[in-house]
């Protein structure tokens, strides 16, 4: 799962006053910079760029983007869900911290709303192309705030630098049914051996790991059972979610954090997420705990930070679409 999603509720998608190359005449695109304009990228479309910028890189005031090359197809807007691929570079040391697999065409799907995702990742994406390839400079503001993101290695004052293709355009799907606000199902008898759950008024979880080595195989608990639509693979889930690493014991995703529930395909997210889902239903609140050959893989197979890490997840589904 690329997780990706922003600490909180920012600003709104700032646009200059007319439009910059790679957007079209009624798009106003945030405008490039000093900063983006520095980043060498080389490579032809769809293949792993190859990237190349002084470190450490020092953050701009506000994200930056600029079209590395142009395509012809239809214009990013708001509230799309776009078809990309994409590497994320740190601004401190240059490394490559996430990211897609570039051996093979999958694609990963951004939403284009501050309220799902990175800021600084949808200014970048808004009014380019199909086609395109761009890069963003985006400060702590734009991307995780004052906190940083430890488990990616990315410090509180860490600028990160995103190079995007933008392979297609999906149209936005609006729920089949309302969702949830929280699950309601019928809570459960608990599961030893899983960490212990404790929620607030609101339905936001509490979770207590274990000093103990994690477990080395897949372990999923119902902690309540819900009775609507059941999740398919491959189906778009609306979801609640926290992720904490077992080893250190801290939270390093929540959409409960940021007060707006989260939107995705279960083929987008990681095999153990995944797994977590399908066959659930809507209404149910589960615990899962994925070893790191479900998750990120084992260390050192990656630059993610989280490979070779244990993760628990705490799963609200709230509706399928």
């Amino acid at each position: 799962m690329a997780m990706l999603a922003s600490a909180g509720l920012l600003v709104s998608l700032a646009a200059c006053s007319a439009p910059t190359d790679g957007a079209s005449s009624d798009c106003a695109a945030i405008p490039s910079g000093s900063v983006s304009d520095s980043i060498k990228v080389t490579g032809d479309f769809g293949t792993e760029p190859k990237t190349d910028f002084s470190i450490p890189l020092k953050a701009p005031e506000a994200t930056q983007r600029t079209v590395v090359s142009k395509g012809d197809g239809a214009t990013v807007a708001k509230g799309d869900n776009v078809d990309v691929q994409f590497s994320i570079y740190s601004g401190a040391n240059s490394a490559d911290i996430a990211g897609s697999d570039w051996t093979t065409e999958a694609t990963e799907i951004f939403p284009v709303d501050e309220t799902q995702f990175l800021p600084g990742i949808v200014k970048t994406l808004e009014c380019s192309t199909v086609g395109s390839r761009v890069v963003g400079v985006i400060p702590p503001v734009d991307a995780f705030g004052e906190t940083g993101q430890s488990d990616l290695g990315v410090g509180p004052d860490d600028a990160i630098v995103i190079v995007i293709d933008v392979v297609g355009i999906e149209a936005a799907a609006e729920p089949a049914a309302p969702v949830l606000p929280k699950a309601d199902g019928v809570e459960q008898p608990p599961v030893d051996g899983v960490p212990t759950v404790v929620l607030d008024d609101t339905g936001r979880p509490t979770v207590t790991i274990p000093d103990t080595a994690p477990p080395t195989d897949f372990q999923l608990a119902v902690l309540k059972k819900g009775d609507g639509v059941v999740v398919a693979d491959g189906d778009s889930v609306t979801v609640h979610y926290e992720g904490i690493n077992w080893a250190t014991k801290e939270i390093f995703d929540e959409s409960w954090a940021r007060g707006e529930p989260a939107t995705f395909k279960t083929s987008e997210v990681i095999e153990g997420f995944t797994k977590a889902l399908v066959g659930q239903a809507v209404g149910s609140q589960v615990i899962v705990v994925i070893p790191p050959a479900e998750g990120y893989g084992e260390a050192g197979s990656s630059t993610n930070a989280l490979a070779g890490q244990t993760l628990v997840f705490v799963v609200d589904i709230l509706g399928v679409g």
